[in-house]
Protein backbone atom coordinates (compact mmCIF):
# COMPACT_ATOMS: atom_id res chain seq x y z
CA UNK A 1 0.00 0.00 0.00
CA UNK A 2 1.03 3.87 -0.85
CA UNK A 3 2.64 5.78 2.39
CA UNK A 4 1.81 8.70 0.97
CA UNK A 5 -1.39 8.48 1.59
CA UNK A 6 -4.13 9.35 -0.79
CA UNK A 7 -0.93 11.63 -2.37
CA UNK A 8 -2.31 14.67 -1.78
CA UNK A 9 -3.29 17.44 0.96
CA UNK A 10 -4.54 19.56 -0.93
CA UNK A 11 -8.26 20.26 -0.83
CA UNK A 12 -9.90 21.52 -3.99
CA UNK A 13 -13.32 21.57 -3.14
CA UNK A 14 -15.90 21.27 -0.43
CA UNK A 15 -19.62 19.86 -1.95
CA UNK A 16 -22.79 21.10 -0.24
CA UNK A 17 -25.87 19.59 -0.94
CA UNK A 18 -28.73 21.45 -0.92
CA UNK A 19 -32.59 21.55 -2.21
CA UNK A 20 -32.31 24.45 -4.66
CA UNK A 21 -29.65 25.28 -6.03
CA UNK A 22 -30.81 28.43 -8.32
CA UNK A 23 -31.40 30.00 -4.22
CA UNK A 24 -28.63 28.94 -2.68
CA UNK A 25 -25.82 29.66 -5.91
CA UNK A 26 -27.37 33.06 -6.06
CA UNK A 27 -27.22 33.58 -2.14
CA UNK A 28 -23.53 32.33 -1.91
CA UNK A 29 -22.78 34.67 -5.28
CA UNK A 30 -23.76 37.72 -3.16
CA UNK A 31 -22.11 36.74 0.35
CA UNK A 32 -18.63 36.18 -1.68
CA UNK A 33 -18.66 39.21 -3.89
CA UNK A 34 -19.37 36.78 -6.73
CA UNK A 35 -21.44 36.07 -10.22
CA UNK A 36 -23.95 34.11 -9.92
CA UNK A 37 -22.68 30.53 -11.31
CA UNK A 38 -23.65 28.34 -14.33
CA UNK A 39 -25.69 25.03 -12.98
CA UNK A 40 -24.94 22.16 -15.17
CA UNK A 41 -26.24 18.89 -14.86
CA UNK A 42 -24.00 15.33 -14.54
CA UNK A 43 -23.97 13.53 -17.93
CA UNK A 44 -26.48 10.95 -18.31
CA UNK A 45 -26.28 7.57 -16.60
CA UNK A 46 -24.73 5.71 -20.12
CA UNK A 47 -22.28 7.96 -20.35
CA UNK A 48 -21.32 8.95 -16.04
CA UNK A 49 -21.53 5.09 -15.91
CA UNK A 50 -22.41 5.77 -11.93
CA UNK A 51 -22.35 3.37 -9.05
CA UNK A 52 -23.93 3.93 -5.87
CA UNK A 53 -23.30 0.67 -3.20
CA UNK A 54 -21.38 -0.84 -6.30
CA UNK A 55 -24.56 -0.92 -8.40
CA UNK A 56 -25.90 1.11 -11.17
CA UNK A 57 -28.45 4.05 -10.51
CA UNK A 58 -29.69 6.87 -12.79
CA UNK A 59 -28.95 9.61 -10.51
CA UNK A 60 -27.51 12.81 -11.39
CA UNK A 61 -27.25 16.01 -10.18
CA UNK A 62 -27.39 19.48 -10.58
CA UNK A 63 -24.60 21.35 -10.13
CA UNK A 64 -22.86 24.91 -9.90
CA UNK A 65 -19.24 26.03 -8.79
CA UNK A 66 -18.01 28.95 -7.41
CA UNK A 67 -14.68 29.66 -6.88
CA UNK A 68 -13.01 30.55 -3.76
CA UNK A 69 -9.61 30.79 -4.09
CA UNK A 70 -7.49 27.33 -4.27
CA UNK A 71 -10.87 25.91 -2.87
CA UNK A 72 -14.11 25.45 -5.19
CA UNK A 73 -17.33 25.59 -3.42
CA UNK A 74 -19.76 23.22 -5.34
CA UNK A 75 -23.76 23.20 -4.34
CA UNK A 76 -25.13 19.80 -5.81
CA UNK A 77 -28.82 18.75 -5.88
CA UNK A 78 -29.48 15.91 -6.61
CA UNK A 79 -31.79 14.68 -9.65
CA UNK A 80 -32.89 11.32 -8.79
CA UNK A 81 -31.93 8.19 -6.91
CA UNK A 82 -30.46 6.46 -5.12
CA UNK A 83 -27.28 8.33 -5.04
CA UNK A 84 -25.04 9.65 -1.78
CA UNK A 85 -26.20 13.10 -2.31
CA UNK A 86 -29.97 11.90 -1.79
CA UNK A 87 -29.16 10.16 1.29
CA UNK A 88 -27.10 13.59 2.80
CA UNK A 89 -30.12 15.82 2.30
CA UNK A 90 -32.55 13.05 3.40
CA UNK A 91 -30.45 12.28 6.47
CA UNK A 92 -28.99 16.17 7.08
CA UNK A 93 -31.00 18.44 5.15
CA UNK A 94 -28.54 21.10 3.04
CA UNK A 95 -24.94 20.47 4.37
CA UNK A 96 -21.55 19.72 3.66
CA UNK A 97 -21.47 16.59 1.89
CA UNK A 98 -17.67 16.29 1.30
CA UNK A 99 -14.14 17.50 0.92
CA UNK A 100 -12.41 16.69 -2.41
CA UNK A 101 -8.38 16.20 -3.36
CA UNK A 102 -7.52 15.60 -6.96
CA UNK A 103 -5.25 12.53 -7.13
CA UNK A 104 -3.90 10.04 -9.49
CA UNK A 105 -3.83 6.46 -9.71
CA UNK A 106 -7.87 6.21 -9.04
CA UNK A 107 -7.66 2.23 -8.46
CA UNK A 108 -4.62 2.39 -6.07
CA UNK A 109 -5.52 5.00 -4.38
CA UNK A 110 -9.19 3.40 -3.99
CA UNK A 111 -7.66 0.40 -2.44
CA UNK A 112 -5.60 2.03 -0.07
CA UNK A 113 -9.01 4.16 1.34
CA UNK A 114 -10.85 0.76 1.72
CA UNK A 115 -7.56 -0.63 3.88
CA UNK A 116 -7.84 2.36 5.99
CA UNK A 117 -11.54 1.05 6.78
CA UNK A 118 -12.75 4.47 4.28
CA UNK A 119 -14.99 2.26 1.77
CA UNK A 120 -16.18 3.58 -1.61
CA UNK A 121 -19.67 4.87 -1.71
CA UNK A 122 -19.89 6.20 -4.92
CA UNK A 123 -18.01 6.51 -8.42
CA UNK A 124 -18.41 7.83 -11.70
CA UNK A 125 -17.15 9.49 -14.91
CA UNK A 126 -17.19 13.30 -16.42
CA UNK A 127 -15.81 14.56 -19.59
CA UNK A 128 -11.65 14.31 -18.85
CA UNK A 129 -11.59 12.30 -16.07
CA UNK A 130 -13.59 10.74 -12.89
CA UNK A 131 -14.73 10.73 -9.06
CA UNK A 132 -15.58 8.75 -6.17
CA UNK A 133 -16.58 9.12 -2.99
CA UNK A 134 -15.68 7.87 0.40
CA UNK A 135 -17.72 7.50 3.77
CA UNK A 136 -14.86 8.83 6.00
CA UNK A 137 -17.46 9.71 8.71
CA UNK A 138 -16.10 6.82 10.91
CA UNK A 139 -12.84 7.42 10.87
CA UNK A 140 -12.33 11.42 9.74
CA UNK A 141 -15.65 13.01 10.74
CA UNK A 142 -16.71 13.56 6.71
CA UNK A 143 -16.83 11.64 3.35
CA UNK A 144 -13.71 12.60 1.16
CA UNK A 145 -14.16 12.50 -3.02
CA UNK A 146 -11.21 11.68 -5.25
CA UNK A 147 -10.76 13.53 -8.50
CA UNK A 148 -8.90 12.25 -11.20
CA UNK A 149 -8.54 13.96 -14.45
CA UNK A 150 -7.40 12.49 -17.55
Amino acid sequence: MSSDGIGSSTVVQIGIVVRNIEERARAWAEVLGLPVPEIVITDPPEKAQTQYCGQPTPARARLAFLKAGQVSIELIEPVGEPSTWKDQLDEHGESLHHIAFVIKGMKEKTAYLEAQGIPLVQRGEYTGGRYAYFDGIARLGAVLELLEND
